[in-house]
C-alpha cells in the first residue's frame, strides 16, 4: 500500500481523497495555486506545495510543478481527482517514468478511450452497440457530405478530442451541414487545439446514462449500477440521480453487461464509467469512456455503501476489485451547487461567502470545500458543493431534497440553490420524465 499520496486537484474533490487517505492511514501532500492558499484541503493535508500563480496552464495542469512537489515530498502516488491532469497520457506516462503510481488509467489506456473516434471504434471490435456513424476521423467535407447521406439526417458532429460540448454541432438538414462542419472545426482547433471531427446519428429524446464500473489488474471488471445524468446545460450535468428512473430491470442487465464487457475487453484498470445514450424506445449506444473517478460518483457510494476512492486506491496499489454487479435498493439524487446566478443566464458568481448554513439530518450528504468567509475565485470551475440525499425511495429522496435545498444558506455570492429547489417542483422531473433537452424548455420565470 502507498506510504504517501499526492492530491493533483483541488476544492471539494481533493478534500474528499485526502478524507480516505487518512482513513487508510496514508499521509496525504495538497497541491495548490496562489489563488488556493486559504482553501480547506490545504488546510487538511498533512503537507501542501504551492505549484504556481492562479492560472490552470500555469498550476494544476503544469505537469512540470506537480512532479517536482511529489519528488520533494516523497510522495509515492498521485490522484488526479477529476478534470484537469486526470485524462491526460503524457501525465500518466511521467508519473510511470517517475516511479510515481498514477491513481488512475495508464496511457495507453487514456490514448485508446480518450479519443472519442478510436474509442468506438475499439467499442465496436467489443461488440458494444455504438450510435450509427463515421468509423474514424472524417477526412474531409466532401467525406462529411457523404457519410451524413448514409447515416441519414438528423446528424451530430463531434470534436474527436472533445469535452463539455465544445466541437459538437446538431445538424438536422443537408443546407446546414457546410456551415456546421467549418464552425465546429475552428471551435475544436481553438479549445483542444485539435480541429478532428467525427460524426455520429443524432439520437432523439436521448437519456444520458452512465455505468459506474471497477477493473483490475487481473483483468476482471465489475459494474455498480447506472447513474441518470441527463439534466444538462450546454451538455454540463446539473444534477444526477440513482437508479434512473427510466431504468428497468432488463434494461439494467444489458447495459451493465455491455459496459463490464468493454472494461474486460480493453483490461481496464481502475474506477470509471461507460456512457450511454438511451432513446425513446431503450436501445442504448455506447457514447464515450471516463477513465477517471466521476463528479457525481457519491450517489453511487450512498446506495451501495461503497467509498469508490477507496477502492481506486486498493485497484492502484494491486489488490483485486471487491465488489460485484449491483443492483441497487436506494435511491440517491445529487444536486451541484454552482456559485452561478440562475436567474442570469447561470452567469458565475465568484467572491466571498459572507455566511454559510449547511444542511444536515438523515439521508443527507454535502461535499464542499467552502466555508463562511471563503472567497472563492474566478479562475476555475464554478462548482462549490454537491448536495446528495438519499432515501428508500425516488419520491422520499425528492422531499428529503427540497428540505435540504431550504436549509442551505450561502450569503455574498449568487448559486444555483434556487434553479434546483425550481426543479425539485417541475412536473416532468417528479415524473421521472425527462431527457437531455430538458433545460431548452425550463424557465426560472415560470
Amino acid at each position: 500500500m502507498f506510504k504517501k499520496i499526492l492530491i493533483a486537484n483541488r476544492g471539494e474533490i481533493a478534500l474528499r481523497v485526502i478524507r480516505t487517505c487518512k482513513e487508510m492511514g496514508i499521509q496525504t501532500v495538497a497541491v495548490y495555486s496562489s489563488a488556493d492558499a486559504e482553501s480547506i484541503h490545504v488546510k487538511f493535508a498533512d503537507e501542501s506545495v504551492c505549484i504556481g500563480p492562479a492560472p490552470s496552464s500555469d498550476s494544476y495542469l503544469k505537469i512540470s510543478n506537480i512532479i517536482a512537489a511529489a519528488e520533494i515530498t516523497n510522495a509515492d502516488a498521485i490522484h488526479p481527482g477529476y478534470g484537469f491532469l486526470s485524462e491526460n497520457a503524457k501525465f500518466s506516462k511521467i508519473c510511470e517514468e517517475h516511479n510515481i503510481k498514477f491513481i488512475g488509467a495508464s496511457p495507453e489506456m487514456i490514448n485508446k478511450m480518450g479519443d472519442k473516434a478510436t474509442a468506438k471504434a475499439t467499442m465496436i471490435e467489443a461488440g458494444v452497440p455504438c450510435v450509427p456513424g463515421s468509423q474514424g476521423i472524417i477526412e474531409s467535407f466532401d467525406h462529411c457530405k457523404k457519410l451524413a447521406k448514409e447515416v441519414g439526417y438528423p446528424v451530430m458532429l463531434k470534436a474527436s478530442a472533445g469535452g463539455g460540448g465544445k466541437g459538437m454541432r446538431a445538424v438536422w438538414k443537408k443546407e446546414d451541414l457546410e456551415d456546421a462542419w467549418n464552425s465546429a472545426r475552428v471551435e475544436s482547433k481553438a479549445a483542444f487545439a485539435n480541429d478532428d471531427m467525427y460524426m455520429e446519428k443524432l439520437i432523439e429524446e436521448p437519456r444520458h446514462i452512465e455505468i459506474q464500473i471497477v477493473g483490475d489488474s487481473k483483468g476482471r471488471a465489475c459494474h455498480l449500477s447506472e447513474r441518470d445524468c441527463s439534466i444538462q446545460r450546454r451538455h454540463q450535468k446539473l444534477t444526477e440521480e440513482v437508479p434512473s428512473p427510466f431504468m428497468t430491470d432488463k434494461l439494467r442487465e444489458k447495459m451493465g453487461a455491455a459496459a463490464v464487457m468493454a472494461a474486460e475487453y480493453i483490461k481496464y484498470e481502475g474506477v470509471g464509467t461507460v456512457e450511454f445514450l438511451v432513446d425513446k424506445n431503450r436501445k442504448f449506444y455506447f457514447m464515450e469512456m471516463n477513465t477517471r473517478i466521476q463528479v457525481e460518483h457519491p450517489i453511487t457510494e450512498q446506495v451501495i455503501d461503497y467509498d469508490l476512492i477507496r477502492e481506486q486506491i486498493m485497484v492502484a496499489s494491486g489488490e483485486k476489485i471487491s465488489g460485484n454487479n449491483y443492483t441497487p435498493k436506494l435511491h440517491s439524487i445529487e444536486c451541484r451547487i454552482n456559485a452561478e446566478d440562475p436567474y442570469h443566464d447561470f452567469r458565475p458568481s465568484p467572491g466571498k461567502i459572507t455566511n454559510l448554513h449547511l444542511p444536515g439530518g438523515h439521508g443527507v450528504r454535502i461535499d464542499t470545500h467552502v466555508y463562511s468567509g471563503y472567497t472563492i475565485p474566478p479562475n476555475y470551475d464554478s462548482m462549490i458543493a454537491k448536495l446528495i440525499t438519499t432515501a428508500q425511495t425516488r419520491e422520499e429522496a425528492i422531499d428529503k431534497m427540497k428540505r435540504a435545498l431550504d436549509e442551505f444558506v450561502i450569503e455574498g455570492i449568487k448559486t444555483t440553490i434556487p434553479f434546483h429547489r425550481k426543479l425539485m417542483d417541475a412536473k416532468a422531473y417528479i415524473e421521472g420524465n425527462y431527457t437531455t433537452k430538458f433545460m431548452e424548455d425550463f424557465s426560472m420565470e415560470d
